[in-house]
């Protein structure tokens, strides 16, 4: 693994097993050669693309460890496919209704070994399962009042959410209907919205 990424990822507590730092390796790998053909993602290099892992693997410090994971509108795997290799043990479903990243998350958990991985061609609204996940996560997806209202099928009064924000996020605060208890950890330049129910 490059020494530079594992060096960023241990100088914010992430420590991760060999397997793990080798599937955040071969995801690396493999969206630069897809992005070349199918225009995954903004990130064309591997420094961009390991600056979207780190984004993606910051929450890992603070989150409790979830049984199951959603992440709504996944694109090129960031975050909920690093989510997905964080919690090994952790049943994960990707939820990607765009052909091209569907197929490619698809393909790299297949190629990189990540058994706890489901992905899901559907937009979340049109999504249903029996029981509710213990997390749900997006980034870069909608606000936060309309990621609460199109997940609210999934989820129950102990689901958390982690939403990956910007600076418009205390705007979007002050529009949620519905009480929330949450923290926001700022992390560099990135506002990570941790609701607790």
């Amino acid at each position: 693994m490059n020494s530079r990424l594992k060096q960023e990822l241990i100088q914010n507590g992430i420590e991760f097993t060999d397997r793990q730092l080798y599937q955040i390796e071969q995801f690396s790998s493999i969206l630069q050669e897809w992005n070349r053909t199918h225009n995954l993602t903004g990130a064309k290099n591997i420094p961009d693309i390991e600056k979207n892992i780190l984004d993606s693997l910051v929450p890992y410090t603070f989150i409790e460890k979830p049984n199951s994971i959603l992440d709504v509108g996944t694109g090129a795997g960031f975050p909920g496919l690093l989510l997905a290799i964080a919690y090994p043990n952790s049943k994960t479903i990707l939820c990607e209704p765009r052909n091209k990243r569907a197929s490619f998350l698809k393909y790299v958990a297949m190629e990189i070994g990540l058994e706890n991985v489901k992905v899901v061609k559907k937009r979340v609204e049109e999504y249903h399962v029996d029981e509710p996940f213990e997390l749900i996560s997006s980034r870069a997806v909608t606000n936060t009042k309309m990621l609460l209202e199109i997940t609210d099928h999934l989820q129950d009064e102990d689901t958390r959410f982690l939403f990956y924000k910007g600076e418009q996020l205390f705007e979007e605060l002050e529009v949620v209907d519905s009480p929330i208890y949450y923290d926001i950890i700022e992390k560099n330049r990135r506002n990570y919205l941790y609701i607790k129910g």
